[in-house]
């Protein structure tokens, strides 16, 4: 049995043909430009950050769940934007929220 950082079964997320679902959170996200890279809330705490996220529908940049604060899944959580990216240049990671896995 292999659990995702949620601790879900990844087995319940994958399709009938060991295909995992399409995610449709990822249809129609706009243009967002990423803002300055920098977790704010963060640095409002004197925290550092490690890896940063970017909000691909309003372009927020926020620390991962990695960090100590988490404060791109908060982003989420107070706006319903379900789907962050990497903001490391080139990157084409991006994770949804809504389904918990990457997409």
């Amino acid at each position: 049995m292999t659990l995702d950082a949620h601790k879900t079964h990844v087995t319940d997320r994958v399709g009938l043909n060991g295909q995992i679902p399409r995610c449709a959170h990822v249809d129609g996200l706009p243009a967002a430009q990423p803002e300055p890279p920098i977790c704010e809330e963060c640095l409002a705490l004197g925290r550092p950050w490690g890896r940063l996220l970017v909000c691909l529908t309003c372009g927020w940049v926020a620390c991962s769940d990695d960090a100590q604060g988490g404060h791109a899944r908060a982003h989420y959580q107070e706006t319903d934007h379900p789907v962050a990216g990497d903001l490391e240049p080139g990157s084409t990671w991006r994770w949804c929220f809504v389904h918990r896995r990457t997409v």
